[in-house]
């Protein structure tokens, strides 16, 4: 469906603007009762929002970290991180002062970890510079590290109803099916279309609670997959349900394949300590922890790789002594399939070539650290066996 013309009138209504909007389409002129659409809209949030604990709250530090967790992650693996994040740092005073290690630990697992580390960087720069006091003003808010416009947008509106329509995936889903736009809902080219339809329909008394009426209507109604029409309190107002489209909208670019990468990791013993890496802070999974690793020669990772890559990493010569697992790990843009060796230490001192830093670590003090995910698959062989034993995941 093609927008070739579209204006809008606003009459003032009692307390709010009645706004029609206006589509040509088709040469067909259908109307969109924007004042009718948020009254259902809200009424329905009223009725059946789900109790959630960032909304439970208006402090805007909860819900700043609530925004941040929920980027790319499910509620449900959300609410105990979240639940646990506040109970050691409850504020951003105490965040502030926190060091790297216990923030990244503390995050262990819901990954996108630069997410943890702006929101540290964030955090000490409020309270440094704020007194503690998230800003209330978009402008200061969106400047912090790790602060993009939709969380501005969030934060600013439900934590302090500011008029910021906020545009994520769920918004997009809803937006592409009320007006069947064709744009592609995962090219950032289209993001200015989206944010203009949201910022038109947004209902600016009650900011907050309408953006989060339509990234729950998204969440729960209007799915990717099988969307509950039937039970769509807005459902009058949609293009696609008129006309049977739910099933092709939102458009969508075809994404790239995803590679996999053949990797090896040297587990190197020395003095009944163990040899880990922290990765570069400004870079992928930056600030964790984890073994001298790389990329295989070939498509069958060999021994000989792991002694390579040991040696490329941090200088040492090792030996190989056995192969204790095959792990198998999907990040967001690559997969990863790790073989992993115990090798012991045979020469040389320790010279970093890429990580920051590194340490000798007790088979006790390894669960201080937070180590990227495919570390964390064949991590319990080592804390938990001495010996290890082979094994696939």
């Amino acid at each position: 469906m093609h927008s070739c013309n579209r204006y809008s009138a606003k009459i003032p209504c009692g307390l709010t603007e009645f706004v029609v909007v206006w589509l040509m389409v088709d040469a067909i002129h259908i109307e969109f009762d924007v004042g009718a659409f948020q009254k259902a809209l809200l009424g329905w949030y009223d009725k059946n929002r789900r109790d959630l604990p960032w909304r439970r709250t208006k402090d805007a530090y909860s819900i700043w970290l609530s925004e941040v967790m929920l980027q790319q992650t499910q509620v449900k693996t959300v609410i105990p991180y979240y639940l646990r994040w506040l109970e050691s740092f409850p504020n951003v005073h105490v965040l502030a002062k926190a060091n790297l290690d216990e923030v990244l630990k503390a995050w262990e697992g819901l990954g996108y970890y630069s997410r943890a580390r702006q929101f540290h960087k964030a955090s000490a720069i409020v309270a440094y510079e704020f007194n503690g006091d998230v800003p209330d003003s978009y402008a200061e808010f969106l400047a912090l590290p790790g602060v993009g416009e939709y969380t501005a947008a969030a934060v600013q509106s439900i934590a302090f109803d500011g008029a910021y329509a906020v545009v994520d995936g769920n918004v997009k889903r809803v937006m592409a099916r009320l007006f069947e736009i064709d744009k592609p809902a995962n090219d950032a080219s289209s993001k200015k279309v989206f944010q203009a339809w949201a910022d038109r329909l947004l209902f600016a008394g009650r900011s907050g609670d309408y953006n989060q009426a339509v990234m729950e209507l998204g969440a729960t109604v209007c799915k990717p997959k099988n969307p509950d029409c039937p039970s769509c309190p807005v459902q009058a107002f949609c293009a696609a349900k008129r006309n049977d489209t739910s099933s092709i909208y939102p458009r969508r670019k075809a994404k790239k394949a995803v590679p996999t990468y053949k990797m090896s990791a040297g587990i190197v013993e020395r003095n009944s300590r163990f040899l880990i890496v922290r990765r570069p802070e400004n870079g992928l999974l930056g600030g964790l922890w984890e073994f001298p690793s790389g990329k295989a020669a070939g498509q069958v990772v060999t021994e000989e790789d792991c002694v390579r890559n040991v040696h490329g990493a941090v200088g040492l010569d090792v030996a190989v002594v056995q192969k204790i697992a095959s792990v198998k790990h999907a990040y967001s843009h690559f997969k990863v399939e790790m073989d992993v060796f115990t090798c012991s230490y045979r020469k040389g001192e320790v010279v970093l070539k890429e990580a920051s830093e590194y340490r000798w670590v007790t088979r006790e003090e390894l669960g201080k650290y937070a180590f990227p995910g495919v570390n964390n698959k064949f991590l319990p062989l080592i804390t938990d066996s001495p010996e290890g034993t082979e094994e696939s995941a």
